[in-house]
Order: structure tokens, then C-alpha cells, then sequence
């Protein structure tokens, strides 16, 4: 996200710029990771102890902490607050910009579930095939595939959140301001107006 915001400023980031500036945030970091993990492990807990009615409410809380939290890491980059102050600004942010909605982050994650899916069926596809040809190598070399895929899918998909959120979060705090590679009516056709 912080080298997002570097390259919209119109900056050329490296790699070493991203992680020093999530290196001066690490305590911050730390702490909104401690949040969501406590909020998902409640979540969880409540989920487990309920019906399925209850499970439903439960997904809706969840679903209701996955938007109000969107915007998080682009406010701890941005801004010198704490987590708690992040996730009240993030949430503050899509009540009063956008409303309810978030249809690019839907889109992006409908992508890469499209993605993972193939990647399944590729993977379910190789494995019956050297299971006919019945090579112990062989099969340790699909699966080393199939995992290094697996991995490099979910760092491009991150990775293209990352970029996402910091767009959106750039584009909700100064309309006006273009954003290199964002085009203003793909910003506002990103959410739904309450």
C-alpha cells in the first residue's frame, strides 16, 4: 500500500520503499493484526456455539468487519493513529463516502476465486495423471507446483487489493486529485451510494 501511494503521487517505489515504511508502522501493524485476529477467533467462537440462524447473523457481522476494516492499512500508512482510531476512520470512511456496497473489492475477489478454482482443477488433473503413471517423484513435483501456484496467486491477489484499497482510499479522501492509472469514473463506479 505504501509504495501504491508512492507511484500515485507519481514516484517510482521499490520494494525497499514498501517495506520501510510498513517497517516505521510495525507497532501499528502489529496492533490491527492483533485486532482482527481477536475479532475473527470471536467470530469463529460465536459461529461454532450457534444454530444456523445464528451462523448467518454471524457471516453478516463478519462480512460487516471486512468492509468497515477496508480501509485500514491505507490509514495506517497515511495518517500517525493507532489501530483502534484506523478501523474507526476506515469505517467512517465507507459510511460516509460510499455507503454499503463495495463492488470492485467483490469483483477482485470473485477473479481470483475463479483463479483458484482452476488452479484445483488443474491440480486435480495432473494429480490423476501421475497417479496412472504411479512415479512417487513425479507427484512431489506436482504438488511443489501446485503449492509455489498457490502461493504466488495469493500474493498476486494482496497485492492487487493493496493497490485497490489505496486507490479507493486516495480517491475518498481527495475526489478531486487524479490518480495515476485510476480513471475518475472507475473510482466512482466502485462503490453503490447508500
Amino acid at each position: 500500500v505504501g509504495a501504491a501511494m508512492i507511484r500515485m503521487d507519481g514516484g517510482n517505489p521499490t520494494v525497499g520503499d514498501g517495506l520501510r515504511i510498513a517497517w516505521g508502522r510495525v507497532g501499528r501493524i502489529f496492533g490491527y493484526a492483533c485486532i482482527a485476529a481477536t475479532v475473527g477467533v470471536l467470530l469463529r467462537m460465536l459461529e461454532e456455539r450457534v444454530g444456523w440462524l445464528g451462523g448467518l447473523v454471524v457471516k453478516l457481522l463478519g462480512i460487516g468487519w471486512a468492509l468497515a476494516s477496508f480501509l485500514v492499512v491505507p490509514v495506517l500508512v497515511t495518517r500517525d493513529v493507532g489501530p483502534v482510531q484506523a478501523v474507526k476512520e476506515s469505517a467512517g470512511l465507507l459510511r460516509e463516502t460510499w455507503g454499503e456496497n463495495i463492488i470492485g473489492g467483490v469483483g477482485l475477489s470473485l477473479a481470483f476465486a475463479l483463479a483458484y478454482v482452476a488452479l484445483a482443477v488443474a491440480f486435480g488433473a495432473a494429480v490423476l495423471l501421475v497417479a496412472q503413471v504411479n512415479v512417487p517423484a513425479l507427484f512431489a513435483l506436482v504438488v511443489l507446483v501446485a503449492v509455489v501456484a498457490a502461493v504466488v496467486l495469493a500474493a498476486l491477489q494482496a497485492t492487487m487489493q493493496g493497490v485497490y484499497s489505496a486507490a479507493l482510499y486516495r480517491y475518498a479522501t481527495s475526489h478531486d486529485a487524479p490518480i495515476a492509472g485510476f480513471p475518475a469514473e472507475l473510482m466512482q463506479q466502485s462503490f453503490r451510494v447508500k
